[in-house]
């Protein structure tokens, strides 16, 4: 397969959902408009193992500093873990966790790095493992708005749910993780870790995102094909829509349960009939992606079509600039958000 071939077969231009934004606006003009801070979900016990650090970074790379912190700690970098990576141009809040067992813990007050502010030192009897967050809220300024009554407009509608497109920023410039995940299958050697996990990733949530934007396009975004597999809102359990009565459909209009698209990985899909059909045609041109991510050890599982921001607000700070304030679960996108609100 040609580079050209390759652009074309990964074409990340995946369909709106409420058409493309007819406003034009810029985002993370600085850091200071684009703010996150992480949400564990969970209190941290104040003794352990574990010495978890309240960072404050800006400008900052979240692997670079989990680095520098090893570095100052004396410890080897695998002993440093956070839940998530954070945008580099932005102002960030998030947990890491240093594994320094039976010892004092370091005077973290004498850490210097550009940009980082460690805002509280507390010890916890296990690791903060990559994942292990509730979710994050976000607090984005977006300038020069070209459209202001198209914008608003787009505000009111996003709060009734968005595409949950895995982000661009996974998929690399110009879809280059994916081409490497591809070219890996292929037989090339990855041996740093960190990349053959982004890889993977990239090539499992291109196959996604294929999935949930052909699906807008089709107009099944919200209608459930019969097998059509489905998701309890609150959990990850989730089953196969056997019927399409009108008390299973209303379980859909409340939400109490939400429509999915597969997670590829080794074992069979879980949606049935004609929502399975639907799955393995669409997907049919990706048989390399599909292989290589069972290969790889990845199992089979779903993750919901539609994403709906928690408690969402927005206020203009002047004719040109609103700022957008909204909660997302772990493993959302903020850039789903906004795609659908502003063209760069």
């Amino acid at each position: 397969m040609s580079e050209e071939n390759e652009k074309q077969r990964f074409n990340l231009d995946f369909n709106f959902l409420y058409g493309k934004p007819e406003s034009h606006g810029v985002f993370k003009q600085s850091c200071a408009d684009f703010n996150v801070e992480e949400d564990l979900g969970f209190e941290l016990t104040g003794e352990g193992e574990h010495v978890c650090l309240w960072v404050q970074k800006v400008g900052e790379n979240t692997q670079y500093l989990a680095r520098e912190l090893a570095k100052f700690a004396g410890i080897p970098a695998r002993n440093v873990s956070y839940a998530g990576l954070k945008d580099r141009q932005g102002d960030t809040k998030q947990w890491f966790s240093l594994h320094i067992p039976g010892k004092i813990t370091p005077d973290f007050s004498l850490f210097e790095s550009p940009g980082v502010t460690i805002l509280k030192v507390i010890r916890h009897n296990k690791k903060i493992k990559t994942g292990a967050l509730a979710g994050n809220y976000f607090s984005i300024v977006l300038r020069e708005i070209s459209n202001k009554s198209a914008l608003e407009k787009a505000l009111q509608q996003v709060q009734n749910g968005v595409p949950n497109y895995f982000g661009e920023q996974r998929f690399g410039f110009d879809g280059y993780n994916i081409n490497s995940a591809l070219l890996m299958f292929q037989g090339r050697k990855i041996k740093d870790r960190f990349k053959r996990g982004m890889y993977l990733s990239a090539a499992r949530s291109y196959l996604f995102n294929q999935v949930l934007s052909t699906r807008i396009k089709d107009d099944l975004y919200n209608k459930p094909l019969l097998g059509d597999c489905v998701q309890f809102v609150g959990n990850r359990s989730f089953f196969p829509l056997m019927d399409l009565e009108p008390t299973t459909l209303q379980r859909l209009t409340q939400r109490e349960v939400c429509l999915t698209a597969p997670l590829w990985g080794a074992g069979e899909l879980t949606s049935e009939l004609d929502a399975k059909q639907y799955e393995i045609d669409l997907l049919s041109d990706y048989a390399e992606l599909q292989a290589g991510l069972a290969k790889n050890g990845l199992k089979q599982a779903r993750r919901p079509l539609l994403l709906v921001p928690e408690k969402f607000s927005a206020t203009w700070l002047d004719q040109s600039s609103v700022k957008v304030d909204f909660y997302l679960p772990s493993g959302c996108y903020a850039t789903s958000v906004l795609r659908e609100l502003i063209s760069a």
